[in-house]
């Protein structure tokens, strides 16, 4: 592939779960992603810091989606009925072509303690976005970070789900549905 071509964000996350899955992640090197993806080291680090964040390359995206779809929803939407809607703007970026990296990037990160905890950070980020965005709308404390959670778990639970390859329903579709569980078993506890 000549150092050119576009996307070399996407081609530097693409040969960097090839080569976690290869040879895993403490045996890969920034050099040969950067390589793999037909690029430099230096354009390496000027998309990431290190070689653990080219797995979370969509976080200020993700964040930044659920944020505005809180801040677009009804006035008269509440918390949930806002999460919602951003949950939904957030899945639908998740197409098809896209569940077979999901299948393959799940094991990388369950398989190292350091993108654990990667990937808590992740999802405590988008919790906060969500809370900060309900804030914004007036929603109070502790219904605001409530929400958020629900949401966030509602989505991380369901991506889980929509990885597997067997899968056939859309993430948005699993995501409502679990967040409807969620919400079901919220009730449940009174």
């Amino acid at each position: 592939m000549a150092r050119w071509e576009p996307n070399a964000r996407e081609r530097l996350v693409r040969a960097a779960l090839d080569l976690f899955t290869e040879q895993g992640y403490d045996a890969t090197t920034v050099n040969e992603i950067a390589d793999r993806a037909g690029l430099t080291k230096t354009t390496f680090f000027r998309h990431f810091s290190d070689k653990r964040e080219v797995l979370f390359a969509g976080q200020d995206t993700h964040t930044r989606l659920l944020a505005d779809a809180i801040d677009a929803a009804p006035g008269s939407a509440t918390p949930l009925e806002a999460v919602r809607a951003a949950l939904d703007a957030l899945t639908a970026t998740f197409t098809d072509d896209r569940r077979e990296f999901g299948a393959r990037l799940r094991p990388v990160i369950a398989g190292h303690t350091e993108l654990q905890e990667r990937s808590a950070l992740k999802r405590a980020k988008l919790a906060e976005a969500v809370t900060d965005a309900l804030h914004k709308r007036g929603v109070p404390e502790p219904t605001a970070s409530l929400a958020a959670e629900l949401g966030i778990r509602a989505y991380h639970d369901a991506f889980d789900q929509w990885a597997d390859p067997a899968g056939r329903q859309t993430l948005t579709e699993l995501t409502r549905h679990v967040l409807d569980e969620l919400r079901a078993a919220l009730a449940a506890l009174d």
